[in-house]
């Protein structure tokens, strides 16, 4: 593998990074008012906190391209989507902890409800509860065969999720998702995306239907929506190029697989946003590099509530005062990606970003859009972000003579 930079100028530091992710905290302006949630928002930490800081928006991918969770969060910790891609299911898997070995598919899967014409009535059967979603999958992992020659493995993930993983040689991630992403619709056939992967989509498509044989009389969980198809290989890291020590505090598995992808230790799951920082403080110094997720303003704007996500941003602004009275030496506050929620999905949208050090020349009014359009870092690409916190933190040496 050829070095990437910044990896080559990496230094080492006692000084304690904590990066902060409103997952899809950008939005778009309320026609009512001209202004995003996030400008809509109480938030007078963050604003504080802003007129000493770094400001600016990042691309995750690329202009006009809407990424998934997943590129978006390898994008903030230096790790190019374009070339470092990974399927969904292989970040569901590692975070509901299963031990994947190179070679293994896994698929992230919604439980679903069909209508007696086997469209799509309810993409995530009515929201279940933990137990519930647990319950459906053990069915599943006694009902369903696995395929001559593969193991095949099931596990809930959290609530309409579930996670499936096939092992066996010589298997393909090129399978096209199943979730039509719609209702009125029905699900979509598993499609290779090459002629190597026919063999593949064959066995998972006799899956699929077993399971909706096994779930026939299941409601409103009847059936499965598989999505973010891949292959498991090993990535560098975040120990190994920046040496860094990480923990990362998530109360979604998704976001503690992306971490145990790049090497993050990962806390218990907290039950709260607060607890996330509970955790914090109390390994604070464990460990050179804290990542928090927080997931709310993200579902909310996919609910299309811009009012609720209004509320989530102004939740955790009282936890980033928590934050800043630990007095890092560098505190990073951004979100993945933006999810509008007059769009109700994720966007191509540049999103915000704070960057807050001493060595900072100075900031904005607020933490906002238009504020960080107006900031010192102006619009930048996602994968240089860990780039800048590592400079502000001491940990980049001078490139060159």
């Amino acid at each position: 593998m050829d070095t990437q930079f910044p990896d080559a100028v990496v230094q080492a530091a006692d000084t304690r990074i904590v990066f902060v992710v409103m997952d899809g905290v950008g939005g778009l302006p309320d026609p009512a008012t001209g202004r995003t949630e996030l400008e809509t928002a109480r938030t007078p930490h963050l604003d504080a906190l802003a007129t000493s800081s770094a400001l600016g928006l990042h691309r995750p991918v690329a202009p006009g391209v809407t990424p998934g969770s997943g590129p978006g969060h390898l994008a903030l910790f230096g790790y190019d989507p374009r070339r470092w891609q990974i399927g969904r299911g292989v970040l569901s898997a590692l975070g509901v902890g299963f031990p994947l070995r190179p070679g293994d598919l896994a698929a992230r899967l919604n439980l679903a409800t069909l209508d007696e014409a086997g469209n799509v009535s309810d993409r995530r059967a009515g929201r279940p509860d933990d137990e519930e979603g647990r319950r459906v999958v053990e069915l599943l992992a006694s009902g369903v065969r696995a395929p001559d020659g593969m193991e095949l493995h099931w596990r809930a993930e959290k609530e309409h999720r579930a996670v499936m993983i096939l092992r066996g040689e010589g298997l393909s991630g090129a399978l096209a998702d199943t979730d039509p992403q719609a209702t009125g619709v029905p699900p979509l056939g598993v499609a290779p995306a090459d002629p190597g992967a026919e063999r593949t989509a064959r066995a998972v498509e006799r899956i699929l239907a077993d399971a909706r044989e096994v779930l026939r009389d299941e409601r409103p969980a009847n059936a499965l929506l598989a999505r973010g198809f891949a292959l498991y290989a090993e990535y560098p890291s975040m120990r190994d190029r920046y040496g860094l020590r990480c923990l990362a505090t998530a109360r979604y598995p998704m976001y503690q697989g992306v971490a145990r992808l790049l090497g993050m230790d990962v806390a218990p799951t907290p039950d709260t946003d607060a607890g996330a920082v509970d955790t914090l403080a109390g390994r604070y110094g464990d460990h050179d590099f804290h990542f928090l997720h927080f997931k709310y303003p993200d579902s909310r704007g996919e609910d299309g509530d811009f009012d609720a996500k209004v509320s989530a941003i102004e939740d955790l602004d009282g936890l980033v005062g928590r934050i800043v009275a630990l007095e890092p030496d560098v505190l990073v506050v951004t979100g993945d990606h933006s999810t509008p929620a007059r769009m109700r999905v994720h966007s191509w949208h540049p999103v915000p970003l704070l960057i807050a050090s001493e060595w900072c020349r100075g900031g904005g009014a607020a933490f906002g859009e238009r504020a960080c359009l107006a900031g010192e870092l102006g619009i930048i690409e996602s994968r240089d972000i860990m780039a800048l916190t590592l400079a502000h933190a001491g940990r980049l040496g001078k490139f060159g003579a």
